[in-house]
Order: structure tokens, then C-alpha cells, then sequence
């Protein structure tokens, strides 16, 4: 885009791109510098702006998982930060229905590091109000480097959210792996508060 300032107005380019002003500036400084995460950044500010401030690092780690982008939720957090990007909204946490199943065993023990890949999992279910309108995300984290291992997001905070999200990871694991999924807030009709299940149960069923 720098070189074609030469012969466009920067507004029409910024329009053509889909950038604000503070972010072209933003990564033309950045360029200067050598910032190996210069690209990084700027995409975070992208979606960061795109949705007008309402995506914090979580949503934003899932935005670039999307779109094809390997990334760490801590990387975006501490990204983040050093760009001055916080969230405008503060997210409330989905508050499931208890059900009728009775609690798991506390296989976990609150050890929350992991040797491995696909050895813990951990999920959970947030209520975010964007423009007025409800949206409920569930993804599922390794514990073992914090990646995004699959999400899902829809308007009703209903069990095909979660059923949907565990199919998508499920379809990642071999036959030899059996992470441990803990979930703090259970799940409406199927799972129980601070629930925790081999993946290899038969956890999800029939609703």
C-alpha cells in the first residue's frame, strides 16, 4: 500500500483495504522497526477494530484459527497488550443448567499442565452481547500449549453448540488418544457443574 501512495489518495486505499488510518500508520511504523510479529499485529488490530472493540484475546485467537492462522492465545493476549487493546465489553460467563446427571469425579485435580498433546482439555461456554444481539462460543483448549483445538458459536445457548464443538475436536484425535475434558461450567442437558469426562466415554448423547 505504501508504494501505491504515489499514485492513489491514501482514503481511497484505506477504503479499497479495509484499514484505519491508526492501523496503516501503525504498520508503516512497525515496518520500520523490524517487528517480527508486524503482520501479526496488524491483523489483530484489523479484527480488534472490525468489531468495534468488542473481541477480547480469546475471540480474537479463534477469529485467526478460523482463518487459517497457527497461533498461541497467549501470544494474542500479550499482543494485545503491548498494542493497547482491551475489550470494551466484559463477557459474561454462561450459567448452565444443572441437570439431572450426577457429578463426575474430580479426575483433573486442578493439575492444569499437561506432558502432551490431546492429554487435557479444557472448555467452557461464554455469553458475549454484540450490537444488542446474545452469541454464545464454546471452544475447547489444550492444556498442554493453549491452542484452540475447536470452537463453535450460535445464537441460543443450546447443547448442538457444545455437541458441534466436541465433534470438530473429536475429529482431530487418533484412535489412541484419550484427553481428559474438564468443563467448569457444565453443560445444559448433558453434562453437570465442574464436570469432567474421558473423551473416550460416551459423553455426547442423544438430544
Amino acid at each position: 500500500m505504501i508504494g501505491l501512495r504515489q499514485d492513489h489518495p491514501l482514503p481511497a486505499l484505506l477504503k479499497a483495504a479495509g484499514l484505519s488510518r491508526s492501523t496503516f500508520y501503525y504498520q508503516a511504523k512497525v515496518l520500520e522497526a523490524g517487528d517480527r510479529y508486524a503482520g501479526l499485529k496488524t491483523r489483530i488490530r484489523a479484527i480488534y477494530e472490525r468489531h468495534k472493540g468488542r473481541y477480547g484475546y480469546r475471540r480474537i485467537t479463534a477469529a485467526l484459527c478460523h482463518a487459517g492462522e497457527v497461533i498461541n492465545h497467549k501470544t494474542v493476549q500479550r499482543l494485545m497488550q503491548a498494542l493497547g487493546l482491551k475489550s470494551l465489553v466484559r463477557p459474561k460467563k454462561y450459567r448452565s443448567y444443572r441437570g439431572q446427571i450426577a457429578a463426575a469425579p474430580n479426575l483433573l485435580n486442578r493439575q492444569f499442565e499437561a506432558n502432551g498433546a490431546n492429554q487435557k482439555w479444557v472448555t467452557d461456554v461464554t455469553e458475549f452481547n454484540v450490537g444488542g444481539n446474545k452469541l454464545y462460543l464454546s471452544p475447547v483448549m489444550d492444556l498442554y500449549n493453549g491452542e484452540i483445538v475447536a470452537y463453535e458459536m450460535l445464537e441460543r445457548p443450546v447443547f448442538a453448540l457444545v455437541g458441534r464443538m466436541l465433534k470438530k475436536a473429536l475429529a482431530r484425535l487418533s484412535d489412541q488418544d484419550s484427553p481428559l475434558l474438564h468443563s467448569d461450567q457444565g453443560w445444559q442437558g448433558g453434562f453437570n457443574r465442574s464436570s469432567q469426562h474421558r473423551v473416550g466415554q460416551p459423553i455426547l448423547g442423544s438430544h
